[in-house]
């Protein structure tokens, strides 16, 4: 027995067929599938949520220093001088260009 959709009010008296539950709905409530969006679906639960790894991927950060300066190398001013005897008895002394 055919079923009788009552399109009084609606914009179109157009019907479609649901392509997931099968059955004659008012085409004012057709919607495209947000996973499949070549299916036709009513909006009667039939339509699937948003899978987020459809997404498209987040953008990366952009993580950089705001004032960047240059590397000082290391070996140039690690120097470490050895004096043995005298009236400080073999105290180290570092390099005096240390820490500019």
């Amino acid at each position: 027995m055919p079923m009788f959709l009552n399109t009084e009010g609606n914009a179109s008296v157009a019907i479609f067929v649901c392509d997931r539950c099968k059955m004659k709905r008012a085409i004012d409530e057709a919607m495209p599938d947000p996973n499949f969006p070549g299916l036709r679906v009513c909006q009667q639960g039939c339509a699937d949520q948003k899978d987020p790894y459809r997404l498209p991927a987040r953008k990366t950060e952009r993580i950089a220093l705001r004032f960047p300066r240059p590397d000082q190398p290391l070996t140039e001013y690690a120097v470490a001088y050895t004096t043995y005897g005298g009236y400080d008895n073999g105290s180290i002394l570092t390099d005096p260009g240390f820490g500019d």
